[in-house]
């Protein structure tokens, strides 16, 4: 039997000044857009994994490994420019792209060993998920990151989705202060190993339109011991408008004592 899928469909409403191309009238619109984009290429409880030859393999061992730092419908156009962009910095060599999935990557591994606590229910702990991958498609945090190693420097291309507003049309501090925290966090695990925040320091120069897309630049300053200090801003896809600029300070763990 068919399916009625009347009640997912959007409503749009024509804006000229996006050359006369349908836009959704709301936030809820915006949700449903990417519910359907994932009927169109698979359930939600199979997404499927996009591959380096543009095709989707659905093979069910692929779900749980999905790449999310890889385009998917919900990307806008400044979001695939930028990701196309550095794809070709990183067959030039001098670029890296980070693979993300929604638990923690296997060089973290050794933390969940060394450092949780093994009377935590392990039902519990087999369910974590990664807090920036824990949204649907589209809905919360979008972003790819690039590393470039040799320069010790780590850039994020950010899309707010529509779950993560603050202020009316705007994304929520709390969802920027968490992008920064994980922009220069990677940065310093790249350069110093597993490492947690010590410190964050924001200064909010502007607020970021909601489903609008930033670019994060972070960078190692100086590592003393086991403190590495980095910094990190964010701007506009143009780079003309500041948006946040950022230091934070991470510590690298010592595998001989317990954070608790």
């Amino acid at each position: 039997m068919a399916r009625d899928t009347t009640k997912h469909r959007p409503v749009y409403k024509t804006d000229l000044r996006d050359g006369g191309r349908p836009r959704p009238k709301s936030l809820e619109a915006v949700g449903l857009l990417c519910a359907s984009a994932r009927e169109l290429l698979g359930s939600e409880s199979n997404p499927g994994t996009l591959l380096s030859d543009g095709k989707r393999s659905f093979a069910s061992e692929n779900v749980v490994n999905r790449d999310h730092a890889l385009p998917n419908p919900s990307w806008n156009k400044d979001l695939r420019l930028l990701f196309d962009q550095f794809m070709r910095k990183c067959e030039a060599g001098s670029w890296k792209r980070l693979p993300s999935n929604n638990h923690s990557p296997q060089s973290f591994q050794d933390f969940q060993t060394r450092f949780v606590d093994p009377k935590l229910p392990k039902e519990q702990i087999s369910q974590a998920r990664l807090f920036t991958r824990s949204f649907e498609d589209g809905l919360g945090f979008e972003y790819v990151m690039f590393c470039n190693d040799a320069e010790k420097r780590v850039v994020c291309f950010f899309q707010a989705g529509p779950y993560l507003q603050g202020a009316p049309g705007f994304t929520h501090g709390g969802a920027i202060a968490t992008m920064i925290d994980a922009t220069t966090g990677m940065c310093a695990f790249r350069a110093g190993g597993v490492v947690m925040t010590a410190n964050l320091n924001i200064n909010y120069k502007r607020p970021i339109p909601l489903c609008s897309v930033v670019v994060m630049k972070s960078q190692i300053d100086k590592v003393e011991g086991r403190k590495v200090f980095v910094s990190c801003n964010v701007r506009s896809v143009d780079e003309e408008t500041l948006y946040s600029e950022a230091t934070s300070l991470f510590i690298k763990l010592d595998p001989n004592k317990k954070l608790a």
